[in-house]
């Protein structure tokens, strides 16, 4: 993997945000639908990020850490995390399970070693970070119940002038593609109604659809990571047949500063080659 430079200051006041997304790994060595090496995307991701000469402070993995949610697949998943120069958080998705995540991450502090939901918050940092918990136990969607939402409202109102950013694995919005949009998010009106209140929100980050895209929302900017796995496509007619591609995966980036506030990059992953150095084409 190429060495990639960077035009991110590393100034203290400069909080770099790395997010993967809906990994699926495998333990066992079995290509995913038939097709996918979840070992070698996931490595190759990690790779990645390693390779940037300015690492960033947080790795955000936005849920469906594993393919299936058995102790040996969370172990298998951790092993690899460790291999990042960075720390790395994981929140909840679909396919995973809290218990099994918490007794596997137990160590690193940030989850809440009792109740039902895996939310935290990241303080270490001049832009705040919120995880939420959106899983519904055996069902594909995901929701924000009354518990969690009530939790949310709390946290914003601790620290209502500082810029916060806030990771979930299901997005709470439409997309505008017809099958994306069949599994509804539970309770978005009231998680919508509460982010309008709370200005200081300059980012939601989620997962899940396997696509990267960017959405008005609740008068702030939210987004879908790709997956690390596989991507899904973007038909915009009603009923169009679904699949899944392997068009390169990316990670996006999120860089706050105190004078441009949050800027958000899609770094992907891939060898495409060396910089090529600029030349005068030829006037013809």
């Amino acid at each position: 993997m190429k060495k990639s430079t960077s035009p991110i200051g590393s100034d203290s006041q400069t909080v770099v945000i790395a997010q993967i997304s809906d990994m699926h790994l495998r333990d066992d060595g079995i290509l995913l639908k038939q097709k996918v090496d979840t070992d070698a995307a996931l490595n190759a991701a990690i790779d990645h990020i390693n390779s940037w000469t300015r690492s960033p402070d947080i790795v955000l993995a936005t849920g469906d850490l594993v393919q299936k949610a058995v102790r040996q697949n969370y172990g298998y998943f951790r092993n690899k995390l460790e291999r990042l120069k960075a720390p790395y958080y994981v929140i909840t998705g679909n396919h995973d399970d809290r218990a099994l995540i918490r007794d596997t991450f137990a160590d690193k502090g940030y989850l809440p070693r009792e109740g039902t939901f895996l939310q935290y918050v990241i303080d270490d940092f001049p832009l705040r970070l919120i995880a939420l918990d959106t899983l519904i136990e055996g069902r594909n969607g995901g929701e924000i119940c009354d518990t969690r939402l009530g939790w949310l409202s709390d946290r914003l109102a601790e620290a209502p002038g500082k810029p916060t950013f806030i990771c979930m694995h299901h997005p709470p919005f439409l997309t505008g593609i017809d099958f994306l949009d069949r599994h509804s998010f539970k309770n978005a009106e009231a998680l919508e109604a509460l982010v309008k209140q709370h200005p200081q929100i300059v980012w939601i980050a989620c997962g899940h659809l396997h696509r990267h895209i960017q959405v008005q929302w609740a008068g702030t900017v939210a987004s879908i990571a790709p997956s690390v796995a596989y991507q899904l496509p973007m038909p915009l007619t009603p009923g169009s047949s679904e699949g899944f591609s392997l068009e390169p995966s990316g990670c996006p980036v999120y860089v706050w500063k105190p004078k441009t506030g949050l800027v958000a990059h899609m770094s992907l992953i891939g060898d495409f080659g060396p910089l090529y150095p600029f030349v005068r084409d030829p006037v013809v």
